[in-house]
């Protein structure tokens, strides 16, 4: 079954509905610079409501922190994963994981087939493949997902969450080209940034489950 990622968001009420719509996973944004930045005094509400209303994993998103930032975030909310989305390096993501005691995923900019080369230096639990975006992400931007399948076959014993202008009249042909072990969405499922839509989310987790039962 492919794992269903909903990032971004930033409101009690957004965390509350896109847990109950059964997804696996909901990404609170620790980076300032996004425009779904969830603030260390506002996220423990925003997890709480999250918690509350379904079993979804949550996952902290953090931009080339130092490790003592991430605790920092830690000891105010509990976090599942922790997902390193800048230029961190593999030691640093194995620093993160033995701190924390958490599995780290890294997100990686893929723009051609060289990106996917050296994949196993990265000593985490998935590897996210994302567009290039100047934004971190988060921008709706797709890559060619056949590098995204290459990667799966150079390497088909990591876990690959695919990310990058997915949205519910895609995401079924995304799967059926990738095979990922999951997938992640953010504006593709919003009604402005960091402002989930009800209706797009269940769409989408829809279309994700329609794919998985075709294979």
């Amino acid at each position: 079954m492919t794992r269903i990622k909903i990032c971004g968001v930033m409101l009690p009420d957004d965390a509350a509905s896109v847990a109950a719509s059964g997804v696996d996973l909901i990404g609170l944004n620790f980076w300032p610079k996004s425009k779904r930045y969830v603030t260390p005094e506002r996220a423990p509400i925003v997890a709480a409501a999250a918690r509350a209303s379904g079993s979804a994993r949550l996952v902290g998103v953090f931009v080339d922190p130092d490790v003592e930032d991430i605790l920092e975030i830690t000891g105010r909310v509990e976090l599942d994963v922790i997902q390193l989305h800048g230029d961190e390096d593999p030691e640093l993501c194995k620093k993160i994981s033995a701190a924390l005691y958490r599995p780290v995923w890294k997100a990686l900019p893929i723009a051609s087939s060289r990106d996917v080369i050296k994949l196993e230096v990265w000593p985490t639990e998935a590897l996210l493949l994302d567009a290039p975006t100047p934004g971190r992400g988060g921008a709706g931007a797709k890559f060619d997902w056949n590098v995204a399948r290459e990667a799966r076959e150079r390497h088909p014993t990591r876990n690959f969450v695919l990310a990058g202008g997915l949205d519910a009249t895609n995401v079924a042909a995304a799967i059926a080209l990738v095979e990922p072990w999951a997938v992640d969405v953010a504006s593709g499922v919003e009604a402005a940034p960091g402002i989930k839509d009800p209706a797009k989310v269940a769409a989408f987790v829809a279309a994700v489950r329609a794919a998985d039962q075709s294979r």
